[in-house]
């Protein structure tokens, strides 16, 4: 780990493809009720990419990206290749988990 990093906690989504646009991840990931509310949430920056505000709706999200909204994280994987990530049992986790700009730990794997 880097000297500034800290091990956090994120749900995995896995992708079926790459690249996938940003509002689809969190559309169908169930992270918000539909389509129109992820384009809502991102373009009023209210979602993170790899600890940046980002908001653009088509934005092109890859394996080994980290998402950041409403206090949760969102590990992309590609459905699969999920070898590098550590599937954590959620009552094994901390009542608070550190923030950190990466993560290697998973709470559980969300597929679509």
């Amino acid at each position: 780990m880097f000297e500034n990093e800290q091990e956090i906690y994120a749900t995995l989504v896995e992708i079926n493809q790459e690249p996938t646009e940003l509002y689809k991840i969190l559309k169908f990931a169930d992270i918000v009720s539909g389509g129109g509310e992820a384009k809502r949430v991102i373009s009023a920056g209210y979602v993170y990419l790899n600890g940046e505000v980002e908001t653009r709706k088509r934005k092109k999200i890859y394996a080994g990206d980290l998402l950041h909204f409403n206090g949760q994280y969102f590990q992309i994987a590609l459905k699969g290749a999920t070898d590098d990530y550590e599937i954590v049992d959620e009552q094994e986790l901390p009542a608070e988990a550190p923030q950190a700009k990466h993560e290697k730990k998973a709470r559980k794997a969300i597929t679509f």
